[in-house]
């Protein structure tokens, strides 16, 4: 499949935590050829179930296939209307983007009609000699439409969704650029391990997850974990990528997906995973996580009576900004792995305790 086209389509798509349908809509196109079912959960989720190929007799009392759950977020992190002063507006964050980046961005305000501005900032020459040194803070931006106060009014109420409108930009070595790559950078990933699979035999039923509000609530995965209760559960997200500035605990663009290791994660699986990456021949580097990730892996593994998870990162710089860049090769690498490790597990797999 055409990743690079496909992360441009999800990219582009506005998906503000908790306001997700244009996304999952466009997902639920893209997965219908590779999986054999399709259903949105209460929260907005998106499951797409691909069924394994392993059969059992005994009719009724024959045990079900296993199942294993891929999961990724779909929501992405934009501003909300807070006030109206002299036509421009004030806003807050859904989901903390990155403040002080912001200024200059293009954006779409989502109000009785969209209507196209840009974020803008006090100009550093009229600013008090103390700010003059400082980022800007989120009070300190406001939304220009261009429009008069009364208009304004007229167009937009607090509540209302403020988005950034940037293209996906195509930089060289493979590289793109954009916003909303945390988390759909993960989520393509996803829907080319579901390509692969589909042309491949694999015993476990596949339960391809795009969740909702992970930015805020993780209340996507939480619900579908205890809904679905899956036997493993592979949880993808973005991690830190190497740039200036930033080299602890950072990867490297086009170096390969990582893999999660402390208490978040089952030890078990995480052997088993990378047992399988070496296999492939696809470089894996262990990523620690002392305690909580801050990931859907989290409400994954606490679900119930708990499930085995692992994390997949996919390295991307400036987080959290309208500018995250990734690797393609990364997100090709992250979907041959999840597909060469799921056709590799024996139809009665199951995680065990050494003793």
């Amino acid at each position: 499949m055409d990743i690079k086209g496909h992360l441009k389509t999800l990219s582009e798509l506005h998906g503000p935590t908790g306001y997700e349908d244009p996304v999952r809509e466009a997902l639920a196109s893209a997965w219908t050829p590779f999986v054999d079912e399709l259903e949105t959960g209460k929260m907005g989720t998106l499951v797409g179930i691909q069924r394994g190929s392993s059969s059992s007799s005994g009719g009724e009392t024959a045990a079900p296939r296993k199942r294993i759950m891929l999961m990724a977020h779909i929501d992405e992190v934009a501003l909300i209307v807070n006030g109206i002063e002299d036509g421009f507006l004030k806003v807050r964050r859904l989901g903390y983007p990155d403040a002080r980046l912001l200024p200059g961005t293009p954006i779409t305000v989502h109000g009785r009609r969209d209507l196209p501005g840009v974020v803008g900032v006090r100009a550093v020459r009229s600013q008090r000699d103390e700010k003059k040194s400082k980022f800007p803070t989120i009070d300190d931006l406001f939304i220009d439409v261009g429009l008069p106060d009364q208009e304004v009014r007229q167009l937009v109420r607090v509540g209302d969704l403020v988005v950034p409108d940037l293209p996906l930009l195509e930089l060289q070595n493979g590289r793109v650029s954009g916003k909303a790559i945390d988390d759909r950078a993960c989520v393509a990933a996803i829907t080319a391990t579901l390509e692969l699979l589909s042309q491949r035999r694999h015993s476990w039923d596949v339960l391809a997850v795009a969740s909702t509000q992970e930015e805020q609530t993780f209340i996507g995965a939480i619900s579908e974990a205890n809904r679905l209760l899956p036997d493993l559960a592979v949880a993808l997200d973005v991690t830190f990528a190497t740039q200036p500035g930033v080299h602890d605990s950072s990867f490297e663009l086009g170096g390969g997906p990582t893999l999660g290791l402390g208490p978040n994660f089952h030890p078990v699986l995480y052997d088993a995973m990378m047992k399988a990456a070496d296999q492939a021949d696809i470089t894996v580097t262990a990523e620690i996580t002392p305690g909580h990730s801050g990931t859907d892996a989290w409400p994954l593994q606490t679900a119930w009576e708990g499930i085995p998870t692992a994390l997949i990162g996919i390295a991307v710089r400036n987080m959290h900004s309208t500018v995250e860049t990734v690797d393609i090769k990364d997100i090709e690498r992250s979907a041959r792995w999840l597909a060469e490790f799921i056709c590799g597990l024996a139809p009665d797999y199951s995680v065990v305790w050494d003793d």
